[in-house]
């Protein structure tokens, strides 16, 4: 019997050569028909044999393209009877229109499938007026085919920067308007030429629908100065062969690039870019050359050569000759420090023993590469703490002090997107960055929000979520809100991406603190606002991302975030589900003298712990600390012991990270940082170096204070302080106080299960991005018979709050719905 069925598919099913994908599959099952891109979804209408039908349906599933997410399928009868579909588990929301008839087409494309016709046709709207979502797919690196034919010399893309296909090349980034077609790109500046054209037209060629498409004849060119192409790549490639220092236009913004195998290069870009000593991302050609840097497990073996192709943290080899030292450097003392005659510990050790390397993302990446031959430093485009520059002409403004050349292109940055970065612990992937690659692809939310919202994130590490029923699209890093221009482009993305994933949000979802920029925007928006605290929101994206349902026990570790009680919070532990919470654990508190000084210099924060420390039956640090106190400017000190004794600009925290700060700066290992998490860093660095040898923990107390479990830190300092004076090394007492806060945070767990918590953990912060301290407490909790979750597609640190807030808000808006339904019965 043959049938005519409509069809409506929904998902990341735009930009993914999914139409010429449907065209194959309905070609090899002798169907006829038509497929088009309408809104934020496919359409079209089949006929053929009721079987055959059927199994297009089932197929649409199971062998989508590799960067097609499918999340529904309905198939419906044309004479208006109900749609017959089917979900994926991917994302888990339900599509909310079933329509599939009648897209009108701009062009139709008819070519044979099998023995029958059938049409892709470039998209129009729907045959009704439609709010569905639409899912923009994020930039794919170059497929293994394209790179192929790169470098075939008889081909005639042999050498073209741009080359791409429907399996990889820029989406996100060139993305004008939905339904995605070339003329809504900023490839619609560059007419296909004969060639191109017929393979777009061609069901059987790999650029059927490439809405990218191009050639040496017709698509975008590069340009260094006067020289074009060739003579442009060749001048760029030798600049940097001779130590210069050049921006290059990347997929999502322009990148500063030089040879990581020269000191001085590397070191000057460090003078120029104003970024002392933050480790610089490494791009390197294959695997084989990052193998010979650092140490991969399968895991982070995935990770690097995923079609995302992330910025990859990983252990770096101990003794390589390919990049430079300043990639990493080492910490060094501040002016105010001189060695005191308690410092037996060797040379300092590299602010990280991660190495971040990265495979080339685009064929200009592999141009590069191939004409030099070694590592590349590859960063973000920009000065410290500003937007990575995509404009032309901004980025000469702003880089013309650090870069000495630059080698661009006529294809306009659309949206800007700096690199991914990921890591491991062990088989476990962790996102730091969600950035070029990932994002703005959907994650799941559950539970669906009833309303469409917006979370507005956090201050450091920005992001900002749209969400609507079951789906969350999180937009791209926007590094810190700390300046006009960052927070300018926030609000340039986030407009962009509401109009293109069609989403209005109807309520907005901030952090509690008022000094945040994304609060002050939040509540300049005419919209209801829902306050989120700071490490609900942390622990809520873990427990979202992984559709944890009812309560869970919730540890947030990071730097600070605004308490319900108006106080300084950073090492907490809640009972919490998704709409609330309830502290039930803390870290003791210390005072930050000077407030963000505190922050910047962690021998401030070691001096609150010393001088302040929470009294919770601890011997005072003072005395321990003499040899601490003997190597730092005494003026400085005192000025600080009457900060703390008066109370004077002092506000109290119970911060881990802060903690990791104290624990830097009394071993040494960084008293002045340049950014933030910089002294942690460094601590998980130096703890890496007592390899196989396992110190013990250092001292740990838990004690009760009203209806709180709190750690005593005061307990595992003053342990530190004895045995670094006995002689202890640097690498010991840092791996100890991992293991000691390891064992710490499982016995304020155990203790709040003890008293009626569930048994599953979320945890979350930035303390957690650590890989020492992430793979010892799931360890610990583990053995307890503990469920642990840890975020693993949203990052763990800030990058993550905008989800966990949208989550939070989501959660309590559908709270309110059942409420207000009960009551109307």
């Amino acid at each position: 019997m043959r049938v005519t069925r409509a069809f409506t598919v929904h998902g990341t099913v735009q930009g993914v050569g999914f139409r010429p994908f449907v065209h194959r599959l309905a070609g090899g099952l002798g169907l006829s028909g038509w497929v088009a891109n309408v809104d934020g979804h496919v359409e079209g209408q089949v006929t053929g044999p009721a079987d055959a039908v059927a199994e297009f349906g089932h197929r649409m599933y199971t062998d989508a393209p590799p960067l097609a997410r499918v999340r529904e399928v309905a198939l419906r009868e044309l004479d208006g009877a109900a749609p017959i579909g089917r979900r994926s588990g991917a994302v888990g929301s339900a599509a909310r229109h079933d329509t599939a008839a009648g897209a009108r087409a701009e062009t139709t494309l008819d070519a044979p499938a099998g023995d029958a016709l059938f049409s892709v046709r470039r998209s129009g709207p729907g045959s009704r007026p439609t709010t569905d979502q639409r899912e923009v797919p994020a930039d794919a690196a170059i497929c293994d085919a394209c790179l192929r034919e790169l470098f075939t010399p008889e081909n005639r893309r042999h050498r073209y920067p741009f080359v791409n296909c429907t399996d990889c090349g820029p989406r996100a980034t060139i993305i004008e308007d939905l339904p995605y077609d070339r003329v809504r790109t900023t490839m619609r500046r560059f007419p296909l030429c004969a060639d191109c054209a017929a393979e777009y037209a061609d069901p059987r060629d790999r650029r059927f629908h490439a809405e990218p498409v191009a050639c040496p004849a017709c698509g975008p060119t590069l340009a260094w100065g006067d020289l074009r192409g060739e003579q442009a790549l060749k001048a760029a490639a030798g600049a940097v062969a001779t130590g210069r220092i050049i921006a290059v236009k990347g997929l999502g913004g322009y990148q500063l690039v030089c040879d990581a195998t020269d000191p001085e290069a590397v070191a000057e870009l460090r003078r120029r870019k104003r970024r002392p000593v933050k480790p610089f991302a490494v791009m390197v050609g294959d695997v084989r050359v990052a193998d010979g840097l650092a140490r991969l497990n399968s895991t982070e073996l995935a990770l690097l050569t995923s079609p995302a192709r992330p910025v990859v943290l990983l252990r770096a080899r101990r003794v390589h000759s390919q990049a430079a030292p300043h990639i990493a450097p080492a910490v060094h003392p501040a002016p105010t420090l001189s060695p005191g005659p308690h410092d037996h510990s060797p040379a300092l050790p590299p602010v990280t023993d991660r190495l971040g390397l990265f495979l080339p993302t685009t064929g200009l990446h592999h141009l590069l590469l191939h004409e030099l031959d070694r590592p590349l430093v590859v960063t973000s485009g920009n000065l410290a703490d500003e937007p990575i520059a995509i404009d032309d002409a901004e980025a000469r403004r702003a880089l013309d002090g650090v870069a000495d050349g630059f080698l661009t292109h006529d294809r306009p940055i659309r949206a800007r997107y700096d690199d991914s970065v990921v890591t491991s612990a062990g088989r476990l992937p962790l996102t730091v960055r969600r950035a070029r690659g990932l994002a703005p692809a959907p994650l799941s939310l559950n539970p669906p929000t009833p309303v469409p919202l917006a979370g507005a994130g956090a201050q450091t590490k920005h992001t900002f979520t749209l969400a609507d029923a079951g789906v969350a699209h999180v937009g791209p890093h926007h590094g810190d809100l700390a300046d006009t221009a960052t927070y300018e482009a926030f609000g340039q993305a986030y407009a962009d991406l509401c109009r293109l994933a069609g989403i209005v949000p109807r309520a907005i979802a901030h952090d509690l603190h008022p000094g945040y920029l994304s609060t002050r925007w939040a509540l300049e928006q005419p919209l209801p606002h829902i306050a989120v605290q700071h490490h609900h929101a942390h622990v809520a994206a873990c427990a979202a991302e992984h559709g944890v349902r009812g309560q869970f026990v919730g540890v947030a570790y990071d730097g600070l975030g605004l308490g319900d009680d108006g106080t300084l919070w950073g090492g907490e532990v809640f009972v919490a589900d998704l709409t609330r919470h309830r502290r039930v654990g803390r870290f003791a508190t210390a005072p930050l003298p000077g407030g963000e000084a505190a922050v910047r210099h962690p021998c401030r924060m070691a001096l609150g712990h010393v001088f302040g420390a929470e009294p919770l039956g601890s011997p005072p640090l003072e005395r321990a600390a003499r040899a601490f106190l003997e190597r730092l400017d005494r003026r400085r000190a005192q000025v600080v012991r009457a900060m703390v004794a008066h109370e004077v600009n002092c506000p109290r925290a119970s911060s881990a990270g802060r903690l990791f700060d104290t624990v830097a700066s009394l071993l040494g290992l960084a008293d002045t940082v340049s950014y933030e998490g910089e002294a942690a860093v460094a601590l998980e660095a130096a703890a890496g170096l007592a390899g196989r040898d396992r110190p013990v923990p250092l001292k740990h107390r838990v004690v009760r204070v009203g209806s709180l479990w709190v750690y005593d830190s005061a307990a595992t300092l003053g342990d530190l302080l004895e045995r670094q004076a006995d002689g202890e090394s640097v690498p010991r007492l840092a791996a100890a106080f991992h293991s000691s806060l390891a064992a710490a945070t499982a016995e304020l767990v155990a203790r709040a299960v003890e008293d009626g918590a569930p048994r599953t953990v979320c945890l979350g912060g930035g303390c957690f991005a650590n890989v020492q301290l992430l793979t010892q407490v799931r360890r610990r909790l583990r053995a307890h018979g503990l469920r642990v979750l840890v975020g693993r597609q949203v990052p763990v640190g800030d990058g993550g709050i905008s989800y966990g807030q949208a989550a939070v808000a989501a959660a309590r808006l559908a709270e309110e719905r059942r409420g207000t339904a009960r009551k109307g019965r």
